[in-house]
């Protein structure tokens, strides 16, 4: 594809919240130019307009006629976080417009699948949050995968727990927080083909709100993933352990800290978050992911070889729907079905 000239010019969709976030990451980034942002609640719309002095809207259709933008980022929630995705993205994607994308992409995988469809299409950038391996923890990681320093790889071990007393759709912690633990896995071990699902509801709630999630990567490896909307967040609150035949390494809290066990040294390789060019804190995440998509678009790279693209984000969601039907069917391992035209 070709090399992408001059500013990005950037319109954000829902403003509410995350959608500031990203807002001000455009604004700081000087490959972007932030020209709107849109939000069905005009005081949210304005407030947020005004703050980076730039136009404010509550129409996509009407935005896109009076704004010259090529990419638009998609914040919106909805029912699980995500159902109020669709109709911006396919908007957006309908008119040329590069893409970038909360998570999960969709709680609908039919309507995920139309996105990832239409972004290939089209031949626009597609590409969703997934910010919680965008750290410096994770690369170093991932380059010790690469380096051979674990070995094969046998497993691996994921928790993700937040608390999260919200009560609507029974499935609001599989859909709305599990796109990151299992992107990360995917990130360190490739897709997943079975899943084997046990969730409960803890006492006085009605969504499944902890749950026990085994998986098969295709590689043979196995792993395992425990989430909950249970826990206290004054803790850290996610954990990724990945063993091989070489060794094993642990990555703690999203970013803190980072530990290589290798099997034959009895001396461990430990990376802390620096204090002068680490991760100041979570925010922090979501201008590094943002930027490297920015940079990937200046740099030309294709659309299906960017980092936790719109097909990596259904990708996850194809396995959180299989954790669904595995739970329904009384903990029956599900095949993960991945259409080729997706992949």
């Amino acid at each position: 594809m070709k090399r992408t000239d001059g500013m990005q010019k950037v319109a954000v969709v829902g403003v509410n919240h995350i959608g500031r976030i990203h807002c001000k990451v455009y604004d700081q980034n000087p490959d972007c130019q932030l020209v709107a942002v849109c939000d069905l609640d005009q005081a949210v719309a304005d407030r947020v307009a005004a703050e980076f002095q730039v136009k404010a809207y509550t129409d996509v259709a009407i935005m896109f006629q009076q704004e010259d933008v090529n990419l638009i980022s998609v914040a919106t929630a909805g029912e699980e976080n995500g159902s109020h995705h669709y109709q911006p993205v396919m908007e957006a994607l309908h008119a040329g417009k590069h893409v970038f994308v909360e998570k999960p992409i969709s709680n609908n995988i039919h309507e995920a699948k139309e996105m990832v469809a239409l972004a290939e299409e089209k031949n626009v950038y597609l590409a969703c949050d997934l910010n919680h391996r965008f750290v410096p923890a994770a690369y170093t990681a991932k380059d010790w995968i690469k380096r051979g320093e674990i070995g094969d790889i046998l497993f691996v071990n994921m928790k993700l727990m937040i608390r999260n007393q919200k009560e609507s759709s029974p499935w609001l912690q599989l859909r709305a927080l599990h796109p990151h633990s299992l992107d990360v896995m995917r990130y360190f071990a490739g897709d997943v083909k079975r899943v084997q699902a046990f969730m409960l509801k803890a006492p006085g709630r009605d969504i499944w709100s902890t749950a026990s999630i085994h998986v098969e990567f295709r590689s043979g490896a196995i792993g395992h993933l425990t989430g909950s909307y249970d826990m206290s967040m004054r803790h850290p609150i996610e954990q990724c352990e990945v063993g091989g035949t070489k060794g094993r390494f642990v990555l703690d809290n999203i970013y803190e800290h980072l530990h290589l066990y290798p099997h034959e040294k009895d001396e461990a390789t430990v990376v802390r978050n620096s204090i002068m060019n680490g991760v100041s804190g979570f925010e922090e995440t979501f201008k590094r992911r943002i930027d490297c998509f920015i940079q990937e678009m200046t740099d030309g790279i294709a659309p299906s070889d960017i980092e936790a693209s719109g097909a990596d984000a259904l990708a996850v969601q194809l396995v959180i729907e299989a954790a669904i039907r595995s739970h329904q069917e009384g903990g029956k391992v599900i095949d993960v079905s991945y259409d080729a035209s997706y992949r």
